[in-house]
């Protein structure tokens, strides 16, 4: 990985990124999920500074060197926290109306901040599809099948569960890469890069509370609640934006075109010969995504603050 690491204070956090590109290029925010980190996105970096993008890359809360500036901070994992640290980071480091993407929790936290603050971003990337969570829903239950592809969702809402991701933390992880990829062939040396982010030691905390928050099964932080009550009316996403599935994610089997209503603003959904890791294993498609939504909105920019 190359790039230039750096540490800005941003709302909780003294969160660690990696930037690439030219100070002054159209601004982009790559963001992880669970259980990846900064490296999801090595191939996809140079795609986008070839093309004069400003990369950003963040470490999210409970991952890498990033760190909660307070010890009195709820370790929470829910998705209103983690769309207001991607808020927060945007105001950090004066990003103006940046490209956000993610996938996975990354997708989350973009698509929570576009539905919240589409006036402070230019577009939109999201895995898969509208992907905020609606809580009320997840505590109904849900084809066996799905329910059987949750199996870690459902472990972490026990302490056996928050046990066995705090001592067997990297078997477990490397078991989900290979369970939602199943045609991806990653090696020890790629998982093993990732894999040091998982002993930040507030991972386990965040991880848990972010499943149980999602299943209704833990309170959220109080200073959310206000935004969690806007997210559970499932606003749409109304920047320009383009949403990915992969083919073989078997977290989303059917994939999530039916989201297409949830996105008033230009959309278009696209399939990729990928897992759920997809900018590992399909960078171009991803890079082009973001690419698409930069030359959608060239010109008067969408938000400009």
């Amino acid at each position: 990985m190359t790039g230039r690491t750096g540490v800005v204070s941003a709302g909780v956090l003294a969160v660690t990124y990696v930037e690439d590109g030219p100070a002054d290029g159209w601004p982009v925010v790559l963001v992880h999920g669970f259980p990846y980190d900064v490296h999801a996105y090595d191939e996809v970096v140079p795609r986008l500074t070839a093309r004069g993008a400003r990369v950003v890359r963040p470490y999210l809360r409970g991952y890498g060197p990033t760190r909660f500036l307070s010890a009195s901070t709820p370790r929470s994992g829910q998705q209103a926290a983690l769309g207001s640290d991607l808020l927060a980071l945007l105001d950090a480091l004066d990003l103006e109306a940046p490209i956000v993407a993610g996938y996975d929790w990354g997708g989350l936290s973009s698509c929570v901040a576009a539905v919240l603050w589409p006036q402070r971003l230019r577009g939109l990337v999201a895995m898969a599809g509208y992907d905020v969570i609606d809580v009320a829903a997840q505590r109904e239950p849900q084809d066996p099948a799905l329910e059987h592809a949750v199996w870690y969702q459902h472990l972490l809402q026990t302490e056996r569960g928050r046990a066995v991701l705090a001592t067997h933390r990297r078997e477990l992880c490397r078991m989900l890469w290979r369970q939602w990829s199943p045609r991806w062939r990653f090696d020890d040396a790629t998982f093993d890069r990732t894999a040091a982010s998982f002993d930040n030691p507030d991972f386990v905390d965040v991880v848990v509370h972010a499943y149980r928050h999602a299943l209704g099964n833990a309170s959220g932080d109080p200073v959310h609640d206000a935004l969690e009550a806007r997210l559970a009316q499932r606003p749409p996403i109304t920047v320009p934006a383009v949403t990915l599935d992969g083919a073989s994610d078997t977290l989303k089997p059917g994939g999530t075109a039916d989201h297409a209503p949830l996105f008033t603003g230009r959309h278009e959904h696209r399939v990729v010969d990928a897992g759920h890791a997809l900018p590992f294993e399909a960078p171009a498609a991803f890079a082009d995504a973001v690419l698409t939504v930069d030359a959608w909105t060239r010109g008067p920019v969408h938000g400009a603050r």
